[in-house]
C-alpha cells in the first residue's frame, strides 16, 4: 500500500476536487504519516483551495472542460 510522492501528490490533487476515492484518501493519510515533505504539500494544498473557496472561485463546467480538451487537441 506504499505509494510514491508523486502518486501522492496526485491524489491530493485529487482529493482538492473531491475525485479522490476512499482507498486513495487512506493511501495519502498513511504516506502523510511518514513523508513531512508530503505533509507539509497537502498542508499548504488544503489552505490554498479554502482560500480560493472563500474567495468565491469556481472550477470550470464539465462542458467547458471537454470544450478546452478538443480545443486543445485540434493544436497537438
Amino acid at each position: 500500500m506504499k505509494i510514491s510522492c508523486e502518486e501522492a501528490s496526485t491524489i491530493c490533487n485529487k482529493s482538492q476536487y473531491k475525485e479522490a476515492g476512499f482507498w486513495e484518501i487512506m493511501k495519502l493519510k498513511l504516506h502523510i504519516l511518514m513523508c513531512k515533505t508530503c505533509a507539509k504539500f497537502t498542508k499548504q494544498n488544503t489552505a490554498l483551495t479554502s482560500l480560493c473557496e472563500r474567495a468565491g472561485l469556481n472550477t470550470l463546467s464539465e462542458s467547458d472542460k471537454e470544450a478546452m480538451k478538443k480545443d486543445l487537441e485540434k493544436h497537438l
